[in-house]
């Protein structure tokens, strides 16, 4: 497998090569992209705007396969979805050569105070594609901090052993939903960011929401002995949250 500073540097040259590609994409080839893109989103605004009219939606759909299409006509996306390839094609396999070996590894007793760092398991991983969810029994609760790229994460507290005081959920999704559900014991309070997407908050529903940032919270949040923080960003998907 890539190890860490391989990863880094891939994804440093890969970002790198982009920008000059795009740079001379612009300069040489596409003068007129950004004027095109440019046009893709003002279809888009004004048609987001008048979205409860046909010519609104009309525009809306127009402005978004403009701008796909612009998109992947560039020379800059196909090198990315090459890069993005080729690396899962690296990462498999090496995988395949190299596969990892789960081994428990067994800590002596040790009855000294403990000052370096322990490392926990994160109950969630970053995600490029999938689907992933809590355990459906018993766990001990640990921070979520993840990014995903397509694809959905459903986490249920129900079955979590929550600690005293301020539990955190960050998630940045790109296309997906997510879905969070939290016992009516617990105070919750959400920061939530969209372009495109909508969203369930107990029961208050927001159906559409584009280029958005809304925040809610429980009346006893502040002095609740246990709470929840909810921080999510998406560019399309929505987000539920519900009690269970």
């Amino acid at each position: 497998m890539l190890n860490h500073r391989k990863k880094t540097d891939y994804i440093s040259w890969t970002i790198l090569i982009g920008v000059l590609l795009l740079a001379i994409e612009i300069s040489f080839f596409h003068q007129g992209l950004i004027f095109s893109l440019l046009v893709s989103g003002a279809f888009i605004y004004i048609g987001r705007k008048k979205w409860h009219s046909m010519i609104g939606k009309i525009l809306f759909w127009l402005g978004i396969i403009h701008l796909v299409f612009n998109v992947f006509t560039m020379m800059t996306a196909r090198f990315f979805l090459l890069a993005i390839l080729l690396y899962v094609l690296i990462q498999f396999f090496q995988s395949k050569r190299q596969p990892a070996l789960l081994q428990p590894k067994i800590q002596p007793a040790d009855r000294t105070v403990q000052t370096e760092i322990l490392e926990r398991k994160p109950l969630l991983q970053n995600l490029l594609f999938g689907r992933q969810k809590t355990p459906e029994q018993a766990y001990e609760w640990n921070d979520v901090n993840i990014q995903v790229g397509l694809g959905d994460t459903v986490i249920d507290l129900s079955y979590a052993v929550l600690p005293k005081g301020e539990a955190v959920i960050s998630i940045r999704h790109w296309i997906g939903n997510v879905q969070i559900f939290v016992p009516y014991e617990l105070e919750i309070s959400i920061v939530h960011s969209a372009v495109v997407g909508s969203t369930l908050i107990l029961d208050k529903e927001k159906e559409q929401m584009f280029n958005q940032t809304l925040v809610w919270q429980t009346a006893a949040y502040e002095t609740a002995e246990q709470k929840l923080k909810i921080i999510t960003s998406m560019m399309v998907g929505n987000l539920e949250v519900k009690r269970i």
